[in-house]
């Protein structure tokens, strides 16, 4: 069985793209070769900048010699369509046989394919890969047709064996496959031969190329580590910047320099971001200090001077850079200490969205919400305002225009440089929490007034402005909202009644649309005019928010006209409703990843008060917990009994058993042991449920589980005697009535 090697050279590959590149090289190169007929032991890829490798182990020589019966038309079918069918299959007229079947005399082919070399199939195989590559962005290059990331320059291609190697025939616009390849640009630019993969992998490497971006990346880390380490320093970890570099080097080359004493003074996360951004460099910090006083570059090839020249080359460029990155933070810093405020005017220009305003209208909107969510989580309001007025302040800033991905965190520097209270600064940071799933929530209260004011002002105003995730779409991250009002609440266990406040924020945005779209009348000239049409509301109208929506986004004289009122009160309540739907949907998901299943959640979300979040989740895991006992899954099958012979005695009779069982018509022992644990439960339950305490309400209902089995193992509900049976059918009513007060067990599952 003959091995495959295959090296596709070209200019340099972007770093981003290359491991994407060598999967799909893998992917559509193997899928071809099985769907031909070749199988394979084992497949690998490789990337360097200038190369995607692929290496095959145990292929087959050739594929199978295949037979494939295939069913023709009738034997007494139309010439056409038979010649037809033989087009289609391949064969002859003499190749066909005639079979009997239920349906008369059929013609059925016998199409044998025989099997190809290996050679021939993966020389089809690769032409078609090279030639539809799904790279990102690709380009063409002097008079060919071929598309490539960058120009493509050489084909290696062999199969190898004991016998050994064979190059495989092969030409893709005017570029002929061969058994050579290239070392390191600098250090080894002459072409070699090679006769299989070790082969090829010893004498790149003695070439100055390491193949293995896995093994490049080792490299950097640990001889930088090494030489910040032997000098009292440490490299600040990033992932993502060693596979990049990874991917920028064949023959990686570390060297550490120092950065210009005039720029110690500067954030270490401005240091890091412009380092990373605009050279590609590792911060190095000294642990005494915090400061990032040096930094690791990583060049592509080893120097008669060490790497002397290349060090004060890259030292000069980042002074530069980083002269830039002090004049913004100075500039920035003597505007937030002398006024802010100029800051948030110029966002009065910024589109936050076209239907939902401004930057300075949506920094509004969460100031008032701030303030009113501030004593729901235990903050001072005037600090959470103020906090939530100041928290997205340095979107002005020219630290944050260069940087933005340092939004937030310069905000926390600029108000703590205006001399205002930490925990006011560290709203501007911590208000975006959680960015992901592996991200802390806020917990300080300002923090968290301000972070839930902006999620839920953004969901809310999508959500009036109908613009809501679709399938895969989410370009406002409206999901990521949701999950972060959801962990923010649990995490905190914060109670909050989330239907109201959305309610009331989606009426200040259809308010809002009303007026700019002319929709309000204007009707009222006095105080006392708004007074009587305020009477007219209905009687579930919440009219200190209403008043205080409408008075926030209009003068008094822009009211809204009694019929438009009622509209817009009710498309908020209804519009409120989906969108809390929404948040139920990303908790099921939230509360999968940690064991409580959907159909418990349900359960949960239909009792009242679900909006509550923190207290639908303690009642969602206790009846997970429940459920994980025998006790607790036999006696939902008990309930669901009971339910099921209540239901369908209810409906045969066309009345309702809901009152009146009544212990002196028991006639049986279990009868009676049932009416204990009822009364015994409804005891426990009725407190606990009242104090919340849902484990205690959930083991009291558990705990019903013997008795219930026990009556229905001994009585016949539907007795002759039209009383006992009226008496048993209210008995059964009891017990749904009493297990359906901790959750609505008719929509578990099973």
């Amino acid at each position: 069985m003959p091995d495959l090697l295959i090296e596709l050279f070209s200019e340099e590959i972007p770093a981003r793209m290359q491991m994407r590149a060598a999967e799909d090289l893998k992917k559509l190169l193997t899928n071809g070769m099985v769907e031909a007929g070749l199988t394979y032991a084992s497949a690998a890829a490789f990337s360097t900048p200038r190369r995607l490798t692929l290496t095959v182990e145990g292929l087959l020589a050739e594929s199978p010699t295949t037979t494939e019966e295939r069913k023709g038309p009738r034997a007494d079918a139309p010439e056409k369509a038979i010649e037809g069918f033989l087009r289609g299959a391949g064969v002859s007229r003499a190749d066909l046989e005639k079979r009997d079947t239920p349906k008369g005399p059929v013609l059925f082919a016998r199409i044998q394919k025989q099997g190809r070399p290996a050679a021939e199939i993966v020389a089809e195989v690769l032409e078609q890969t090279i030639r539809s590559f799904p790279w990102p962005k690709s380009m063409r290059w002097g008079s060919g047709s071929l598309r490539w990331v960058r120009p493509l320059q050489s084909v290696l291609c062999i199969l190898s064996d004991e016998a050994g190697a064979e190059t495989v025939p092969l030409t893709v616009d005017g570029i002929v496959a061969g058994d050579t390849t290239a070392g390191h640009r600098f250090m080894a630019p002459g072409r070699f031969s090679v006769t299989s993969f070790d082969d090829y992998a010893a004498k790149l490497k003695r070439a100055f190329v390491v193949l293995d971006p896995a093994e490049r990346a080792d490299t950097i880390w640990n001889d930088a580590t090494n030489q910040a380490f032997a000098n009292g320093f440490e490299v600040v970890e990033d992932k993502g910047l060693l596979a990049e570099v990874a991917g920028l080097v064949e023959w990686p080359v570390v060297l550490m320099g120092r950065i210009g004493d005039d720029f110690l003074e500067l954030p270490p996360e401005v240091l890091q971001t412009s380092m990373k951004e605009h050279q590609k460099f590792f911060s190095v910090r000294n642990p005494k200090t915090g400061r990032i006083e040096r930094f690791i570059t990583v060049a592509n090839r080893e120097t008669a001077d060490s790497g002397a020249t290349i060090l004060a080359g890259n030292e000069k460029v980042l002074s530069a850079r980083l002269a830039d990155a002090k004049f913004f933070w100075d500039n920035d810093l003597r505007i937030a200490k002398e006024d802010m405020s100029v800051w948030l005017t110029a966002l009065e220009n910024v589109t936050f969205h076209n239907k939902l305003g401004t930057q300075a209208e949506l920094i509004g909107r969460m100031a008032r919400l701030a303030h009113d969510l501030a004593p729901l989580v235990g903050a001072d309001a005037d600090a959470a305002e103020e906090a939530a007025r100041l928290a997205k302040a340095d979107l002005s800033s020219e630290m944050v225009y260069e940087f933005p991905e340092l939004q937030g965190l310069m905000g926390r520097y600029y108000i703590e440089a205006s001399g205002r209270p930490a925990d006011i600064a560290a709203a501007a940071q911590e208000h975006y929490a959680p960015l992901g799933p592996s991200d802390d929530v806020p917990t300080a209260p300002v923090s968290v007034a301000v972070s839930l004011a902006e999620k839920i002002d953004k969901l809310a105003g999508f959500w009036a402005i109908d613009e809501k995730p679709t399938g895969s779409k989410d370009p406002f991250a409206l999901r990521r909202a949701a999950l972060g009002i959801i962990r923010i609440v649990i995490e905190n266990d914060l109670r909050i009644s989330l239907s109201k406040v959305l309610s009331n924020c989606i009426v200040g945005t259809l308010v809002k649309r009303a007026i700019s779209s002319g929709k309000i009348k204007n009707p009222f000239e006095t105080v006392e005019e708004y007074d009587k049409l305020r009477e007219r509301l209905p009687e579930t109208a919440d009219r200190d928010a209403m008043d205080k929506a409408f008075l926030e986004v209009n003068k008094f004289e822009d009211y809204l006209s009694p019929v438009y009122f009622g509209l817009i009160f009710n498309e908020a309540q209804s519009t409120a409703g989906n969108l809390m739907s929404f948040i139920h949907d990303r908790l099921k998901v939230y509360l999968r990843d940690q064991g409580i299943r959907h159909d418990v959640i349900d359960a949960c979300i239909a009792m009242e008060g679900s909006d509550d979040l923190a207290l639908l989740v303690k009642r969602a895991r206790a009846l997970s917990e429940v459920l994980g006992t025998d006790d607790g899954e036999n006696l939902i099958q008990a309930f669901k009994r009971a339910n099921n012979i209540l239901t369908q005695a209810e409906e045969a009779d066309g009345v309702e058993y809901s009152y009146g069982a009544d212990v002196k018509f028991a006639e049986t022992d279990e009868e009676r042991a049932l009416f204990a644990a009822l009364d015994t439960a409804e005891t426990a339950i009725t407190p606990a449920m009242q104090a919340q305490d849902f484990p205690a309400a959930m083991s009291a209902m558990a705990a019903l589980r013997t008795p219930v089995d026990a009556f229905f193992t001994a009585v016949q509900v539907n007795a002759e005697n039209a009383t006992v049976r009226r008496n048993r059918l209210n008995l059964l009513s009891r017990i749904t009535g009493i297990c359906s007060s901790v959750a609505d067990l008719t929509r578990i599952d099973g």
